[in-house]
């Protein structure tokens, strides 16, 4: 490793972390302290100091827990339970992962052929552009459940649709999922295609017209490789954003599987450590995700011939 990667990137990044586990414990302490302090009088106990803080840091339906109850939560609901098992994370993980990869292609292809349509045509520039921002004001969790609702029934009704895509129940119901991941993550890569598209300087625009190409050469031999960079950059927004979509589809639904249930359950139960784990095994998905998508850019970037970033 780099003296520079080190001092740069791990380190800081360490220090961070180190610093937000400590005021995780912190806020916990303090969070914790009241019930336990209305327990222990209860029961006639005087703990000393630290007795108290180790009660508020082990209580099993702690107000906010600590980070060792979240992590030791983790890890039984990963390394120690079946894959195949409805408690455990990773199995709960790939429900939501499937309806994330789904919702972020249909995404990823509304949000380029939007991008298309935009940047060659002023009219589309002119009426469609307003609408796409417009669509982003509208509160996601007010639309999920009406999306949900009326595609399932469209998907399982009978109606053409329907008849044409033959969709089982299950099938149907990830669909129905994956379009709010396809609401959240088109417009990133729309707006990211779309800056892309535009990127190429007049200079290089003339340089083609010298050359006597095509429109249709122009926007693949120009356009489309100057709008890589950002059309990658747009993805890592827009597969966080999916998942986030997955996860708020999952809500409205009663899905049994997915961490959207496991959110939903652990709120029925006051079941906080539960909670907490579903939200960090989401985090840790969106992390990955992330990471893949860029591993992807430098891949072609360097394939491109073109330095990663």
């Amino acid at each position: 490793m780099k003296p520079d990667t080190l001092k740069n990137k791990i380190v800081p990044v360490t220090t961070i972390l180190v610093a937000l586990i400590a005021i995780w414990y912190v806020a916990a302490i303090l969070m914790n302290a009241p019930f336990q302090r209305d327990m222990d009088s209860r029961a006639g106990v005087t703990p000393t100091t630290m007795e108290f803080i180790g009660k508020t840091l082990a209580q099993p339906k702690p107000i906010l827990p600590a980070p060792h109850q979240v992590a030791q939560n983790v890890y039984e609901n990963t390394v120690l339970r079946s894959l195949s098992s409805n408690r455990s994370l990773v199995y709960h993980s790939w429900v939501t992962l499937s309806s994330t990869l789904l919702g972020f292609g249909f995404g990823m292809l509304l949000g380029i052929l939007l991008a298309v349509l935009i940047v060659h045509n002023r009219a589309m520039d002119r009426s469609l552009m307003p609408w796409l921002v417009a669509s982003q004001t509208i509160p996601i969790l007010a639309i999920a459940p009406m999306i949900v609702i009326i595609s399932y029934n469209v998907l399982t009704g009978d109606n053409a649709l329907a008849h044409l895509l033959n969709l089982d129940s299950d099938a149907s119901r990830l669909v129905s999922k994956a379009l709010i991941s396809t609401y959240l993550s088109f417009f990133p890569v729309a707006v990211g295609m779309v800056k892309g598209l535009r990127s190429p300087e007049i200079m290089h625009l003339d340089l083609m017209r010298t050359y006597y190409a095509s429109p249709m050469q122009t926007f693949w031999k120009l356009r489309v490789p100057a709008s890589i960079p950002f059309v990658f950059t747009s993805m890592k927004v827009a597969i966080a954003a999916s998942l986030v979509g997955a996860i708020v589809g999952e809500l409205p639904t009663g899905a049994t599987a997915g961490i959207g249930s496991k959110l939903l359950a652990g709120s029925y139960y006051s079941q906080t450590i539960d909670i907490w784990a579903a939200l960090v095994a989401g985090s840790l998905l969106a992390g990955i995700l992330v990471a893949i998508v860029g591993l992807a850019a430098k891949i072609v970037e360097r394939a491109m011939g073109g330095r990663p970033a």
